[in-house]
């Protein structure tokens, strides 16, 4: 039997920070210098996956890698507007101290639209060294070292939806439900030039296209390893937003914008690849290609979708996507090359076959939707989980298959109370989430919405 948890402890895939020495950090501001640039901008990927960091002009960048650039300390641990989350053990537990940016120098790449700029994604640590566990990027870096404990590299593709409005009128580019019309693809210069930008930076787009809704937009890039995959989601999110606006246009990862209208998800692709570098969810002698390791991979994610509901969908407007019909899931199910199921197997008998998780949103986290489904999969192996059948027909329709939360609070519920997953995930990161997301809940559940003004206020 796989042992993924040591006696309940997972302190053995614990990343380790360290800053640079004078010799790393002189080479890497020569690097910066071969690269043209004059700026580089040290990110990190926070709870929402939104970029904060600073700006550091060349000559002061050797100095913050030696040092590691001090930043608040509890910035992984603000909320979605900004303010800083109670009893998270991230902010007045820690009397509000900082902590300190540590460069991940493999990430280097060009701001395009800035004037010779570049940008490197940083982890945390407190300034006792203890790396911040609550960070998304560091998650999953302790999930892929589980992973690579058991013989595998993960191999991870993300994909995303969102709008493209103009950011004064907040009109759709474009109108219809154009799906895959070429000319709509087309209609709009700056998102061919997005394209290029993204290409720029080394993001490999494999197609894009419209989609379903009004000024809705899909664009695919190819898988990568491990959590150069998640960053490249993290480049990718930031781009499309960053580069827009310089154009006029508001680009939205917001779940569901428009009632009514097609909601943005972000489906999520999985596969393990064994010390010989092989597929480790292929089997060609089983009937649809499938490994034991794999069906134990889906059954243990499918255990745990609805606590991970909670992190795929991090915000009560998630929940307004999973409607009848929308091709958005909405129950625990799997299926071959089904698309009305949560977890879709591209079945293609060779090393390209992995599992599709269709439940994320778009606004989703991609290091946390990672490390969420490759915690769940590595229980479903442990525990030697029997698959359940995948039946027939749309799955939606089918009242055998467990339902998933429908409501925020059901999800956080169902998150706070999967004790497996919890262990696998960590303490640390569990309270920090916890309590955010429970904190947004309060707040937003204050607030009037307009629909709520429009009903009743003239009328009554």
């Amino acid at each position: 039997m796989l042992k993924v948890v040591e006696e309940g402890h997972h302190d053995h895939a614990m990343p380790t920070l360290a800053l640079s020495t004078p010799e790393a950090a002189s080479a890497f501001v020569e690097k910066v210098k071969a690269a043209g640039f004059d700026f580089v901008r040290f990110e990190l990927p926070d709870m929402a996956g939104l970029s904060r960091g600073k700006t550091i002009p060349i000559g002061h960048i050797a100095g913050y890698m030696k040092s590691g650039l001090n930043l608040y300390g509890g910035t992984v641990a603000l909320d979605s507007y900004s303010i800083p989350v109670r009893n998270s053990g991230y902010n007045e537990e820690m009397n509000y101290q900082d902590c300190v940016m540590v460069v991940d120098q493999d990430t280097l790449s060009p701001v395009p639209w800035l004037e010779k700029t570049g940008r490197v994604i940083c982890d945390t640590m407190w300034y006792d060294g203890r790396p911040q566990m609550a960070s998304p990027r560091l998650l999953l870096k302790k999930m892929l070292s589980l992973a690579a404990a058991l013989g595998y590299t993960v191999k991870i593709g993300h994909e995303y939806e969102f709008y493209v409005v103009d950011a004064k009128t907040r009109e759709p580019v474009f109108g219809g439900q154009p799906i895959f019309v070429t000319a709509r693809t087309h209609q709009v210069p700056a998102i061919d030039d997005l394209i290029r930008v993204l290409q720029s930076q080394g993001i490999d787009i494999i197609t894009y296209n419209v989609e379903h809704g009004p000024g809705q937009v899909e664009i695919n890039y190819d898988a990568l390893d491990g959590v150069a995959a998640s960053d490249c989601a993290f480049v990718f999110k930031g781009t499309v937003k960053e580069y827009l606006a310089k154009h006029g246009l508001l680009a939205t990862f917001m779940t569901k914008p428009y009632k009514g209208l097609s909601g943005s998800c972000s489906h999520f692709h999985i596969s393990l690849i064994d010390k010989a570098g092989s597929n480790a969810f292929l089997d060609p002698d089983d009937e649809n290609g499938m490994s034991e390791t794999f069906k134990r991979f889906i059954q243990g994610v499918l255990d745990h979708m609805p606590a991970a509901m909670a992190v795929w969908n991090p915000t009560p407007n998630c929940y307004r996507r999973i409607r009848p019909k929308t091709y958005a899931p909405s129950n625990v199910s799997w299926g071959v090359q089904d698309r009305s199921a949560s977890v879709r197997v591209k079945a293609s008998r060779d090393q390209s076959t992995h599992m599709e998780v269709r439940v994320p949103s778009a606004l989703s986290n991609p290091y946390l939707v990672a490390a969420t489904t490759i915690a769940a999969g590595l229980l479903g192996m442990e525990q030697e989980r029997l698959l359940i059948p995948a039946g027939s027909g749309p799955k939606e329709d089918d009242d055998r298959y467990a339902k998933l939360p429908t409501e925020m609070h059901d999800a956080l519920d169902a998150f706070e109370s999967d004790t497996a997953l919890r262990e696998m995930l960590g303490e640390e990161f569990v309270k920090v989430y916890l309590s955010m997301k429970r904190q947004e809940m309060a707040r937003l559940r204050d607030e009037i919405p307009a629909a709520e003004i429009n009903e009743y206020f003239e009328l009554y």
